[in-house]
């Protein structure tokens, strides 16, 4: 069986204790993953939430190349601000508050499938960053060609 991914985006709201209510395609990813644990870390304008195998991964990355590439402040903010999010009986993450700060994240968030992580944003915000790639859809164009997606 072909394990699942992240896809498509969605727009939620938080609850006054910071909880995430995730689409059911979502858990059923994770369910398929066999884990129920997110790890959700701050990435600059939004979150990202990866399940326990792929957030491994990028450790694995960071440990075996991230010395040559001189990003110990980046591991610094990202692995430091790592936070474990368990999926509970209602399908929800909770996000600490820290989190939140980080990502400006007010009361409404989407959540956008990034086929092997979801990135979590103000839902303000993402509309912004979606307009904007949309105004600027051909600069992609030539890498798409490059994959053979055009």
């Amino acid at each position: 069986m072909i394990q699942g991914r992240f896809r498509s985006r969605t727009f939620h709201v938080l609850d006054a204790k910071g909880r995430l209510n995730l689409p059911s395609r979502f858990r059923e990813v994770m369910r398929q993953s066999g884990s129920d644990i997110f790890m959700v870390a701050p990435w600059k304008t939004h979150l990202r939430a990866y399940p326990i195998a792929e957030w491994e991964a990028l450790e694995t990355k960071l440990l075996t190349q991230g010395g040559e590439q001189g990003i110990a402040s980046f591991v610094r903010y990202v692995v430091g601000g790592v936070v474990e999010c368990v999926i509970d009986k209602q399908g929800r993450i909770r996000l600490p508050a820290e989190l939140r700060d980080d990502a400006n994240l007010s009361k409404e968030v989407a959540l956008t499938g990034m086929l092997d992580w979801i990135e979590i944003w103000d839902k303000d915000s993402s509309l912004a960053e979606t307009d904007g790639t949309r105004d600027k859809f051909e600069d992609h164009q030539a890498s798409l060609a490059r994959m053979g997606i055009l």
